[in-house]
C-alpha cells in the first residue's frame, strides 16, 4: 500500500486514528458520566476557605493515608451513614487546567476515612490540636505533627485564633500557639467533609457482610444500646477514655458537677447542642445533634458517664431524656425565630 511507503501520510493517518480512538474510548465516556453523575440535591459547594484548605490537603499528603470512600461493607458503617456511590464524587473538578483531578478518595487507610469526618468531628478547636501534635488528643496516633502551619505568640493579637494546647505539647516553649490562616484553610475543609443525605423516598444501599449483633439490652436500665461504646466513639476524643480531659482543652467528666449534677436539661443541651465555655476550654460542637442520636443513644452515654471513673450521679431512662430533648428543640426553635 502506497500508505506504507509514505511517511508522511503514515503519520497523519495514524495521528488522526489515534485522536478519534481517543475521543471514542476515554472522552466522550468521561463526558457521558458526567452528564449521568451529577451531585446529590442538597449537596453544599465549599466555601473559598474549604476550597484552599482542600488544595492545602493535596499538597500535605494527606491523601496518601485518609481516604473518602464509604465502602459496601459493614466495617465502614463507622465512617458514613450508607455506602459512597458516583454522586458523591461528581464535583471533584481538576486541580488545575495542568493538573489531574486529585484521588481524593484514597488508596489506604493509614488513618481514618474522612468522608463524614465534619459531622464526626465538628469541633475546630478539636481540629487545630490535633494538626499542632495529634498525639495531644489521640495518644496512640502516628500521624505526622502539620506545626509549621503555627505560630507562637508571646503577646497574640486580638484577630489570632489561640489553639488551646496542654504545656507539655510545647516543646519548653513559652506563649501560646496560634493557627496561620493555612491551619484554618485546612480545618475548613476538614469539616466541610459530610456525606449528603439522600433525597426522601430514596433507600441507600445495604452495608453488606453483617456482623452478629450482641445483645447488650440491660434490664433493668431498659437499654438496647452500650453507653460505652457511643462514649468512646462520640466522647472519647476530646474528654478521653479515662474521662479526665485534656488540661486547658476539654474539661474532666470525672467528679463533673454537670456529670453528677441534679440539671439534667442542662446535661441534655451540652450533649445536644454542645457548650462554650471559653476562655477555659474550647467549644464544643453540637455532637448530639450531628450525629442525630436518639433519646436512647444519650441516655446510654449519661449513664456510662455517671458510672464510671468513680462518678456516682443518678441514673435516667430514655423517656425522660425524651422529653428533655423535646423541650429543647422547642426552645432552640423558638430562639432561632
Amino acid at each position: 500500500m502506497n500508505i506504507f511507503n509514505n511517511h508522511k501520510r503514515l503519520y497523519i493517518t495514524a495521528g488522526l486514528l489515534f485522536t478519534f480512538l481517543t475521543y471514542l474510548v476515554v472522552i466522550m465516556p468521561a463526558f457521558q458520566n458526567q452528564y449521568n453523575n451529577l451531585p446529590l440535591p442538597g449537596t453544599k459547594p465549599l466555601s473559598g476557605d474549604a476550597k484552599a484548605g482542600k488544595l492545602l490537603y493535596i499538597s500535605e499528603g494527606c491523601v496518601g493515608c485518609h481516604s473518602q470512600q464509604v465502602r459496601n461493607v459493614e466495617m465502614d458503617k463507622m465512617f458514613g451513614s450508607r455506602p459512597g456511590m458516583a454522586a458523591d464524587y461528581a464535583n471533584i473538578g481538576r486541580t488545575s487546567i495542568w493538573q489531574n483531578t486529585a484521588t481524593l478518595m484514597g488508596t489506604e487507610r493509614t488513618g481514618p476515612d474522612l468522608t463524614d469526618v465534619g459531622n464526626r468531628q465538628p469541633s475546630k478547636d478539636w481540629n487545630l490540636m490535633h494538626l499542632f501534635n495529634p498525639r495531644s488528643v489521640v495518644p496512640q496516633s502516628i500521624m505526622p505533627s502539620y506545626k509549621w502551619l503555627f505560630e507562637i505568640k508571646a503577646v497574640p493579637l486580638k484577630t489570632d485564633i489561640i489553639v488551646s494546647m496542654p504545656e507539655q505539647f510545647l516543646n519548653g516553649k513559652t506563649g501560646k500557639v496560634v493557627a496561620t490562616n493555612e491551619a484554618l484553610q485546612l480545618v475548613a475543609y476538614i469539616q466541610s467533609l459530610k456525606q449528603t443525605p439522600l433525597p426522601s423516598g430514596i433507600l441507600p444501599a445495604e452495608f453488606l457482610y453483617k456482623k452478629e449483633v450482641v445483645d447488650t439490652k440491660n434490664s433493668k436500665e431498659g437499654e438496647s444500646v452500650n453507653g460505652k461504646s457511643l462514649y468512646e466513639a462520640n466522647c472519647a476524643a476530646c474528654h478521653q477514655a479515662n474521662g479526665e480531659g485534656l488540661k486547658g482543652a476539654f474539661p474532666s467528666l470525672k467528679g463533673s458537677p454537670v456529670v453528677e449534677g441534679e440539671n439534667l436539661e442542662l446535661y441534655v443541651d451540652i450533649i445536644m447542642n454542645g457548650y462554650d465555655a471559653r476562655p477555659e476550654f474550647g467549644v464544643m460542637a453540637g455532637v448530639g445533634t450531628n450525629m442525630n442520636l436518639t433519646e436512647n443513644e444519650v441516655a446510654a452515654i449519661i449513664n456510662y458517664e455517671r458510672s464510671s471513673w468513680g462518678n456516682k450521679g443518678k441514673k435516667v431512662t430514655p423517656e425522660e431524656i425524651k422529653k428533655i430533648m423535646d423541650f429543647i428543640k422547642i426552645k432552640v426553635s423558638a430562639t432561632n425565630q
